[in-house]
C-alpha cells in the first residue's frame, strides 16, 4: 500500500484499489479521470498531487455504502491514466481537457474528474454543455471564483466560475465565504445564485432553495475547500466555516435524486505529507458521488 508521501512512485493507481470485479473501459458505466493540472495557483502549491492522493486513499474506502445500502462498483468504475498537462500553454491545456472529456462523454460514461486546480472545470463544463442543452452548474466552494482574470491569466483558478459562465446559462454557488470587491460588484450582472456560508443556516430551507435554483441537467463541481477545514484541511486556500459532512452529502444526494446529474469534478486537494484524513474524506466523497449516481432508486 503506497504511503501518502509516495505519490510520484505510484503513477498507475486505480480508484478503489484492486476491485473484486474489475471492468474494462468498455464495460464500465463510470470513468475516473485524474487531471493533475497546476499552473495558476496563487497560494499553496501541491494540487497536482491531489488526484493520486485521492486514488491512493480510495483503496481504504469500503465498497458497501451503509447510507444507501448498496455497492455500486459492479456497474464498472474505470480509472483513466493521468492526463499529462505539464507542458504547453494554458490555452492548449484547456483545449485538451475539453477534447478528452468530450470523448469520454460521447462513449456514454459518467465522468468524474479529479483535480488539480479549479481551472480544469470550465473546459469540463464546456464539454458537458455541448452535449446537454440547458446545463446548470452546482458549485460547492469557499470562493466565488468570479474574477474576469487573475495575475494576468483569464483562465486562472480564481476565474474558474467566470469562465464556466461562458458555457452555461446559470450557476448556483454554495458555501461561498470569501469574495473580492471586484467579484461582488460583478455578481448583479451575472447569471449566478450565491448561497453565502454566513447566512445559509439562518434559513432552514436553504437546501430546498438551492435545488429550486437548479434547472435542466446539472454538472457538479466540488472544490474541497467548500467543506469545513476539520474535514478537509489539505487544500491550497483553506477558509474557516464551510459545509459539514452531513450537509454536503445530503445536498448531493438530493441533487442526484431530483435532477439529472451528467458529470462531476472534485478539485483542489493539496496533500500534506503525513496527513491522511483529508485524502480519505475526498476519496469517500468521490465514491458518494458514484453511489448517488448509480445506487439510488
Amino acid at each position: 500500500m503506497p504511503q501518502p508521501t509516495d505519490y510520484d512512485q505510484y503513477p498507475n493507481l486505480t480508484f478503489l484499489g484492486v476491485l473484486p470485479e474489475p471492468r474494462s473501459y468498455d464495460d464500465s458505466a463510470a470513468v475516473i479521470l485524474p487531471c493533475p493540472f497546476e499552473k495558476t495557483v496563487s497560494y499553496m502549491p501541491g494540487t497536482r498531487f491531489g488526484p493520486r492522493a485521492i486514488i491512493a486513499a480510495s483503496a481504504q474506502v469500503e465498497l458497501w455504502d451503509e447510507e444507501v445500502g448498496v455497492d455500486v462498483h459492479p456497474r464498472g468504475i474505470f480509472t483513466m491514466p493521468e492526463m499529462d498537462l505539464s507542458h504547453g500553454t494554458m490555452d492548449a491545456a484547456v483545449a485538451h481537457i475539453r477534447r478528452v472529456a468530450g470523448e469520454i462523454m460521447d462513449d456514454g460514461k459518467f465522468l468524474v474528474t479529479l483535480g488539480g486546480e479549479h481551472s480544469i472545470t470550465p473546459p469540463l463544463v464546456a464539454a458537458a454543455a455541448a452535449r446537454h442543452e440547458g446545463l446548470t452548474v452546482l458549485q460547492i466552494d469557499a470562493h466565488a471564483d468570479l474574477r474576469d482574470g487573475y495575475q494576468g491569466e483569464a483562465n486562472s483558478h480564481a476565474s474558474a466560475m467566470m469562465r464556466t459562465l461562458d458555457h452555461v446559462g446559470s450557476l448556483v454557488q454554495v458555501g461561498i465565504r470569501n469574495i473580492s470587491e471586484e467579484e461582488a460588484r460583478a455578481v448583479p450582472g451575472l447569471n449566478t445564485t450565491i448561497f453565502y456560508d454566513w447566512n445559509m443556516r439562518d434559513d432552514p430551507r436553504w437546501m430546498d432553495r438551492v435545488l429550486d435554483s437548479l434547472t435542466g441537467p446539472v454538472y457538479i463541481t466540488v472544490d474541497l475547500d467548500g467543506l469545513e477545514p476539520g474535514l478537509i484541511s489539505a487544500t491550497g486556500t483553506p477558509e474557516p466555516g464551510g459545509l459539514a459532512w452531513r450537509e454536503v452529502t445530503t445536498l448531493l444526494r438530493r441533487t442526484f435524486e431530483q435532477k439529472h446529474v451528467v458529470a462531476c469534478d472534485v478539485v483542489e486537494l493539496c496533500p500534506i505529507p503525513g496527513h491522511w484524513s483529508s485524502n480519505f474524506v475526498a476519496a469517500r466523497l468521490v465514491y458518494k458521488l458514484l453511489t448517488y449516481k448509480f445506487g439510488l432508486k
